[in-house]
């Protein structure tokens, strides 16, 4: 199988720092421990305590350096071990090879042409890295009596690729060594990168993820020491942070969901040579076969020989994309920001808005979406505007009288305004407060363009900057997008123009035509849902019916971030069913996918 196992720990006299007690090591944990579990601070004090908390963790990767495990040699070094291994081991080898595409980092080459829907990968279940895996593995004792790892699939695997990692015998080891030795997920980021990103969107979750990073490594570290279910556990000896870092990364980066051997739920998985593949716009491609039990995937688009091979992620912001995956996609037509709106409980009409927007399953008060393209809201986000700038009598004529449910059915359509007047202030609302958002921030869009062209500037501080625009760009375009349709509405009340009638006969209604917001919103299932943050939907079985079921995934399955609240697992039992996130169905012939 090619290069025997190179594994090294480094020990002092290497660049080790000096030997340090457990006794020491074990306060330095606790502290950090007792730190990231405490009430949250309060509004504008983050940024403080994410001081703090980097303090400790820095205080003890000092402690620690030199003592993880390392490989020799590069990574690419290993490629050929991947791919004897995965051919050994029935996989798809024989259309791609792994190559070096210089920004996009490696990725798959095809070896020869390869027609769009063309089955070129699987991978079958053994070469998988999953929660099953785990608790047949040297954790299992320790996940069979800790609720944390039971409820969180994430850091479950998490600690199973580092124990498999320190296991010179383990199966994985071609696929481990071929992973990446660091990450460019804000985890890695120094503190001046970090604080390139205050005031935007994206830095409450960047600094919630360090902070729940830290408070799971801290209580794992203690759990490693003195758990007597953990005593077997490769890690005992030498569990630093840079570890868990570096495990984290690899599978908030790389994570899918597929079914459980017995096809009745859905585990997280690490997949061998199909998570090289680099992301593009495009249609979900993968599936899970239930009946050969692999993963497979068929071409997104013609491929050429020598050209790079593209998968779809998912409907990703670059926010989740920086965050989580650790790359900015420049031409993301899936990009947005969040806005959080609600109907004041103290406003004289809130009883009433509150249930119109009840009848059309909205929330009086939630996290919306301003999306990069045109127009910049949802059908959703429409109709939350127009019952929230609604009049006492206009929300009667939606409450009271024949014909609401039908008129209910037409609030997220944009062919049918409730009065020339609401569609008036809904966009001036929508215009003001994207401008008034855009004020937050500490630069502009031309400083910024500015400071992405001095060729000195750091990858992570790019990545923050390009964020930080984008943020920006979108609030731009919904406020200009809002200025306009204000503008066109004002025209049509000047010109006494007739409002359109929704008529039950009204065939936009009933057919997806040009856009699907054309459909009731009560009966389309919204982009925005995959957030968790808007209408919550009801869910529905991910399986296909037939003997042979193909489960979709996406890399979208990231949702799941291993950056979880570890302290609310512990207050509060909860099932330990893993979201569907992305996952979407698919079509049963293999070469049908879609």
């Amino acid at each position: 199988m090619g290069k025997k196992s190179r594994v090294k720990t480094q020990k002092s006299g290497s660049g080790a720092s000096a030997v340090v007690s457990p006794k020491e090591m074990m306060n330095l944990i606790s502290e950090l421990l007792q730190k990231c579990s405490s009430a949250a601070p309060p509004a504008g004090k983050e940024w403080e305590e994410y001081i703090q908390i980097r303090g400790l963790v820095e205080k003890i990767r000092k402690k620690q350096k030199g003592m993880s495990i390392v490989f020799d040699g590069s990574r690419e070094d290993y490629f050929p071990d991947l791919m004897s291994w995965a051919q050994e081991n029935g996989a798809s080898c024989d259309s791609f090879t792994v190559a070096d595409f210089g920004p996009e980092g490696y990725g798959l080459r095809a070896t020869r042409d390869i027609k769009a829907e063309e089955l070129f990968l699987w991978i079958p279940r053994k070469m998988q890295m999953t929660v099953e895996s785990a608790q047949n593995s040297v954790l299992g004792p320790l996940y069979g009596q800790d609720r944390i790892l039971q409820a969180m699939g994430n850091v479950t695997l998490a600690l199973h690729l580092l124990c498999e990692r320190a296991n010179p015998a383990s199966s994985w080891l071609p696929y481990i060594h071929s992973l990446p030795q660091e990450y460019d997920t804000p985890l890695y980021y120094q503190q001046e990168d970090v604080q390139l990103l205050l005031g935007t969107q994206a830095v409450q979750d960047v600094l919630s993820q360090y902070k729940n990073t830290a408070r799971q490594y801290a209580y794992f570290y203690k759990l490693v020491q003195t758990h007597p279910a953990a005593s077997k556990l490769p890690l005992k000896d030498s569990f630093t942070f840079d570890d868990y870092r570096w495990a984290v990364s690899s599978v908030m980066t790389r994570q899918n969901q597929i079914p459980t051997e017995d096809g009745s739920r859905v585990t997280l998985a690490l997949i061998p040579l199909w998570d090289m593949c680099n992301h593009t716009n495009g249609l979900i491609t993968t599936g899970y076969n239930l009946e050969d039990d692999r993963c497979e995937c068929v071409a997104l688009q013609d491929y050429k020989e020598n050209e790079q091979i593209y998968i779809f992620y998912g409907t990703r912001s670059n926010a989740e994309f920086v965050i989580h995956n650790g790359f900015f996609f420049q031409d993301n037509a899936h990009d947005r920001v969040k806005i959080k709106l609600g109907v004041s409980k103290s406003e004289r009409l809130y009883a009433m808005k509150a249930e119109v927007l009840a009848r059309a399953g909205i929330p009086a008060s939630c996290i919306f979406a301003l999306h990069c393209s045109e127009p910049p809201i949802s059908a959703q986000l429409l109709a939350f505007l127009r019952v929230f700038c609604m009049t006492e009598e206009e929300l009667k004529d939606y409450l009271l009288g024949d014909r609401v449910i039908n008129k209910i059915f037409t609030l997220g359509n944009s062919e049918f305004p409730v009065s020339w007047d609401n569609e008036i202030k809904l966009w001036t609302f929508l215009e003001t407060r994207a401008a008034l958002l855009l004020k937050t921030y500490k630069t502009t869009s031309e400083e910024d363009q500015s400071m992405l062209e001095k060729p000195d500037l750091s990858l992570h501080s790019r990545l923050a900057i390009q964020l930080r625009l984008a943020e920006k760009q979108i609030l731009e375009k919904a406020s200009a997008s809002g200025r306009a349709k204000r503008l066109h509405f004002q025209k049509k009340q000047e010109e006494g123009a007739l409002l359109p009638r929704y008529e039950e006969s009204d065939i936009a209604l009933l057919e997806n035509t040009d856009s699907d917001a054309k459909l009731p919103i009560i009966l389309r299932k919204l982009e925005e849902v995959e957030e968790g943050q808007e209408i919550p939907m009801e869910e529905h079985s991910p399986f296909l019916n037939g003997e042979k079921a193909l489960y979709g995934m996406s890399m979208e399955a990231n949702g799941e971030k291993v950056q979880e609240e570890t302290q609310k697992v512990k207050e509060k039992k909860r099932d330990t069913t893993e979201r569907t996130g992305s996952s979407k169905k698919l079509e049963k012939k293999k070469k049908q996918l879609k």
